[in-house]
């Protein structure tokens, strides 16, 4: 037993000197099969930015104009056969599993395969060029795809894709492995218009092996492909790779998979992409301070690099074999508890992983062929491999940026600086986030939730006022919702502020925890409706019809950026039981319109809206804006319009659509000298305002309801009330909900997208025209 007490002796005096993890300098250590003396390899990182793909120096430019090299000719070799008809990916993609014999007109990535480490170091500089420009003139998802940008390159390099299979998650990394896959000549198209996703998807490439836009689902699509790989095809190789980022890996369902991997033994690899950056933008205040929103990237980050251990260990194993089975038993525990302490493998180790790591991901030498070695191996142990990179690499405006330039809008790459379109209106989201500070200032109470996204839900704004009543929980909608419970029973005044796409993820335990239990959480929906470029991952369609079931959940939705102040304080004084404020993606209207279409006339002409501090309104009462002749100075004096019932029709809207329904109601009264319109703004889907839906129904023979959600939501709520009481009996009354189509609606502009969804002013003017029979149209079957 000396060797044992000597190996810990070792351990002991190895740590207190160990060598902390420097992406920009990784030191190596590799012990010589002729020698007992550790060689020191020292490999310096390439300049990414320079012209010259093969530089070495570490030194930091202190530059501020950024160019790229004149031509790409590595990156012009690997994607020149997407020029070629057989590789128009999109349309002939069918959903079969891909094996040797039905692949072989897809050779986009065999000729990375034959390139060097050098050239494969030129290529990641051209290609990291490549996404730059790309995304200068489009917009999208900058910093993360260039820190994958070498990790991309190895991967195709090492890998047979797309039989072997690389999962991304959360996927907005992607744009790299786009270029190299067939995608290089629409990256100019990329979350636009009839052009290609900005996440992966699988129609639109053998290579994305699975669609994402949601975090934390790699580890589990993987484990499932690598045994559906196994009993489909047995004797062909299994490789499915899933690349997870810290942020994703804070998701609990990545946890449950590593659970499940680790006991059923599934073969596959796991690449931790560990880049620091949790939440969006990480450094944003709260409870827990201003790093990363996770204990666990806290503990990656800590995570050493010990060469000296890793050469100990060599040495310890090849004297290990000396000894016994049984000692040779007790030494392989010892290293794994060893190696666990120094390196913080032991974690994933319990989990059943084999850890390997920490890596910089941006060092292609060792990259590279430790990816082959995990490709090569013969275990059917998972693996996880810890990669330490820099999200933004190698352009210094994304990496001295807070949020390393995330998600983008164009800009000039030589400065880094974003194009901004000319001052506007502020955003809902700040309008949300300076009102919820209003009322937090005169209720202590009050405190902020979010699921790491506190830039997009204005939780980084409420931080800087109340920091200690910030919290940032990480991707874990179902705890912050459960959470929120919890503090929600000792008398605090949560509001949980998620997109409404992402509180899908958290439904089980709004239903269990919050509303079987009537507690008083608020539930903050930003992004609730069509989001635009970011497209079907990322829409708000189902809140109202997933949120809509639930008894005793109040349900509200603004129209304008006054109305949203009236709800947060409306939101802040219910106590009674949980409640829902949804508002879509976009801004204010501004005082002019706010006057003259909505008819606003308390407002001065020259008020700032942003001054107007709100008030809580009534719960369950909606309210008549427009009567028919229209209101204040624009409204008509035909006594002739709407004189009857036949020729008056109202608007029911719920929500921001509240602007189109105006405009449509002003534009059909001009076009129709005797037509009435009147528009109401429903405000509350629950407890639905039946006085006003009875108004409504005897004054009119028509009701159209317009909403920005999917079927089953508020239009739906209405038509039941109204068949309920009787409304619809006696054939007079003809009702109409305008809601979201039962399809995709793909990435493009907001406009263009509710212009696709049919929500727009002239819809909803067509549809009331055709039930008026002032105008013929195709019926939906036709």
């Amino acid at each position: 037993m000396i060797h044992t007490h000597v190996l810990w002796l070792c351990l002991c005096l190895i740590t207190k000197s160990s060598h902390a993890f420097v992406p920009s300098q990784a030191i190596f250590l590799t012990l010589s099969p002729s020698s007992s003396r550790p060689t020191t390899t020292t490999i310096l990182n390439e300049t990414p930015l320079g012209n010259d793909a093969s530089s070495t120096t570490t030194t930091t430019t202190t530059t501020t104009s950024y160019s790229g090299p004149a031509s790409k000719p590595l990156l012009d070799k690997v994607t020149q056969s997407e020029s070629s008809p057989s590789h128009d990916l999109s349309a002939k993609y069918q959903p079969l599993p891909l094996t040797a014999s039905n692949i072989k007109s897809l050779d986009l990535t065999s000729t990375i395969s034959t390139l060097t480490i050098p050239e494969l170091k030129q290529l990641s500089n051209e290609l990291r060029w490549e996404i730059l420009e790309s995304v200068s003139k489009t917009g999208g998802h900058l910093g993360s795809s260039l820190g994958v940008v070498e990790l991309t390159v190895a991967l195709h390099h090492v890998f047979n894709t797309p039989i072997d299979k690389i999962i991304w998650d959360v996927a907005h990394q992607c744009y790299p492995h786009k270029i190299l896959t067939g995608r290089r000549s629409r990256m100019h198209s990329i979350r636009q218009q009839d052009g290609i996703s900005g996440f992966c998807k699988r129609k639109e490439s053998y290579y994305d092996a699975f669609g994402a836009g949601h975090s934390s689902t790699s580890i589990s699509a993987a484990q499932g492909m690598s045994i559906g790989k196994q009993i489909v095809s047995p004797q062909e190789k299994n490789n499915c790779i899933a690349v997870i980022g810290d942020g994703a890996i804070t998701g609990g369902m990545a946890y449950e998979a590593m659970n499940s991997a680790g006991y059923l033994k599934n073969r596959m690899i796991v690449i931790l992409n560990d880049n620091g950056q949790v939440s969006l933008p990480t450094g944003t205040m709260s409870a827990g301070g201003n790093g990363p929103a996770s204990s666990l990237s806290a503990y990656t980050s800590k995570i050493l690099v010990s060469r000296k251990f890793q050469t100990f260990r060599d040495v310890a194993k090849g004297v290990s074999k000396l000894f016994p089975e049984n000692i040779q038993e007790m030494n392989k525990k010892i290293d794994e508890y060893a190696r666990g302490m120094v390196s913080g493998g032991t974690f994933f180790e319990e989990l059943g992983f084999y850890y390997v790591g920490p890596v910089d991901g941006h060092d292609l030498d060792n990259l590279v062929p430790i990816l082959e070695k995990l490709r090569d191996s013969p275990s059917n142990k998972p693996i996880l491999l810890h990669l330490k990179t820099n999200k933004g690499h190698g352009y210094p405006p994304a990496e001295n940026a807070s949020d390393k330039m995330h998600g983008v809008g164009k800009f000039d790459v030589a400065t880094g600086v974003q194009v901004k379109p000319a001052k506007g209106e502020p955003s809902l989201t700040s309008v949300f986030a300076n009102t919820l500070i209003d009322v937090a200032a005169e209720d202590r109470k009050i405190v902020g939730i979010t699921a790491a996204m506190p830039g997009g839900t204005g939780m980084d704004i409420f931080g800087r006022r109340f920091p200690k009543r910030t919290f940032d929980v990480g991707i874990a909608e179902q705890h912050a919702v459960t959470m929120a419970a919890g503090m929600a029973t000792e008398g605090l005044k949560p509001f949980v502020c998620i997109y409404s796409t992402f509180m899908q993820r958290g439904y089980d335990q709004v239903v269990h925890d919050v509303c079987i239990q009537n507690l008083p959480v608020r539930m903050i929906l930003d992004r609730a409706g069509l989001v635009g470029n970011d497209g079907p991952t990322h829409h708000g369609s189902f809140d109202l019809t997933y949120m809509g079931t639930l008894p005793g959940l109040t349900i509200m939705a603004p129209s304008d950026e006054l109305e949203l102040q009236n709800m947060i304080h409306t939101a802040a004084k219910l106590d009674s039981g949980p409640s829902v404020v949804r508002f879509p993606r976009g801004v204010g209207y501004g005082v002019d319109k706010l006057r003259n279409l909505f008819g606003y006339d308390f407002l001065a002409e020259d008020e700032d809206v942003g001054h107007h501090h709100g008030a809580p309104v009534e719960i369950g009462k909606g309210r008549i804006v427009r009567k028919v002749g229209g209101h204040g100075q624009k409204q008509t004096k035909n006594t002739a319009r709407g004189d009857t019932k036949k020729n008056r029709v109202a608007i029911l809207s719920f929500g921001t659509r509240l602007h189109e329904s105006l405009v449509a109601a002003d534009d059909l009264e001009k076009a129709n000298p005797n037509l009435g319109v009147t528009v109401a703004d429903a405000r509350f889907m629950k407890p639905l305002d039946i006085d006003l839906v009875r108004e409504l129904a005897s004054n009119n023979s028509v009701i159209v309801t317009c909403e920005e959600n999917a079927i089953g939501g508020f239009g739906d709520h209405v038509l039941h009330f109204l068949a309920l009481d009787g409304a619809l009996d006696n054939g007079d009354l003809k009702v109409r909900p305008m809601v979201l189509p039962d399809s995709w609606i793909e990435a493009g502009p907001q406009f263009e997208q509710y212009e696709q969804a049919g929500l727009n002013a002239k819809h909803i003017s067509r549809t009331l025209l055709r039930l008026t029979n002032l105008v013929t149209a195709p019926l939906l079957s036709e």
